[in-house]
């Protein structure tokens, strides 16, 4: 799902004659022009499609069975540590144990003020008390995975709410060159979703593991969940849309997740 690649997406622009040979066309439709180019033109794109003003982390835990119910305890007193402290500016967006998927895995998505509010968070994070809650959390993982993505532009995430029921994570690995095309399929796509169900929240990862989207949907059960996708087919548009997403994807993943108490989406 994510990897702990550290590496950042390139920060320079491309030269302006080098813009005028790469069409939108050929980038939209992932031309060998645009697989050269690689994360320059990866960076472009998310100017394009993505909201900028917010960082999401998304952390992932592999907890070991015998110790999940320490291991809760000691997430908690982490994460509402963050986000109870003004000095770090950071928003909690949701804490999520996997039902079906990945077991004993765990999931924590973080908000910053951009880049800059992540550097300067974690910077302090590590020189105070937080850090050693932190801590505290890892004699009962396995494995700590993290990767930093942003919101798209036509999807902002959900505020706080506590409407009950399980949580879908659908995870799509892009080919490269393909997000621009991604983003407008999904454009209509989530307007014909929306007819049966509020999206959570959507957005594409920059740091870790490129080129992937992440998708997120709350439903009131598993049988719900069922009925709702078998009646997206009948909105125009939905049938479209699936069928580009096969196109522009080499892989995909859902998991079935259940919030842990404090966890402000719930």
């Amino acid at each position: 799902m994510f990897t702990s690649v550290a590496r950042r997406v390139a920060n320079g622009g491309v030269h302006a004659s080098t813009k005028r040979g790469i069409s939108v066309q050929s980038l939209l439709h992932g031309s060998p022009e645009a697989k050269k180019a690689g994360d320059i033109h990866l960076q472009q794109h998310s100017h394009l499609v993505g909201r900028g003003k917010y960082i999401h982390d998304f952390e992932k835990h592999r907890v070991k069975p015998e110790r999940i119910d320490e291991y809760k305890k000691a997430a908690e007193r982490y994460y509402r540590g963050i986000q109870e402290d003004p000095e770090l500016k950071v928003k909690l967006s949701g804490n999520w144990e996997t039902l079906v998927g990945d077991q004993d895995t765990f999931i924590h998505i973080t908000e910053y003020e951009n880049y800059g509010g992540y550097d300067r968070a974690t910077q302090i994070v590590r020189t105070s008390e937080h850090y050693e809650a932190y801590k505290a959390m890892l004699p009962f993982l396995y494995s700590r995975i993290n990767q930093l993505n942003q919101e798209f532009a036509i999807l902002p995430t959900a505020p706080p709410h506590a409407d009950g029921g399980i949580f879908e994570l659908r995870t799509y690995q892009l080919k490269s060159g393909t997000l621009l095309e991604w983003e407008n399929t999904w454009r209509r796509g989530i307007e014909a979703r929306r007819k049966s169900v509020a999206p959570v929240g959507a957005w594409f990862s920059q740091v870790g593991r490129l080129h992937q989207v992440h998708h997120m949907w709350q439903y009131p059960s598993l049988q719900a969940r069922k009925e709702i996708r078998n009646k997206a087919w009948q909105n125009d548009g939905w049938a479209e849309t699936v069928s580009k997403t096969a196109q522009l994807t080499t892989s995909m993943d859902s998991f079935i997740l259940t919030p842990l108490s404090f966890s402000p989406l719930k």
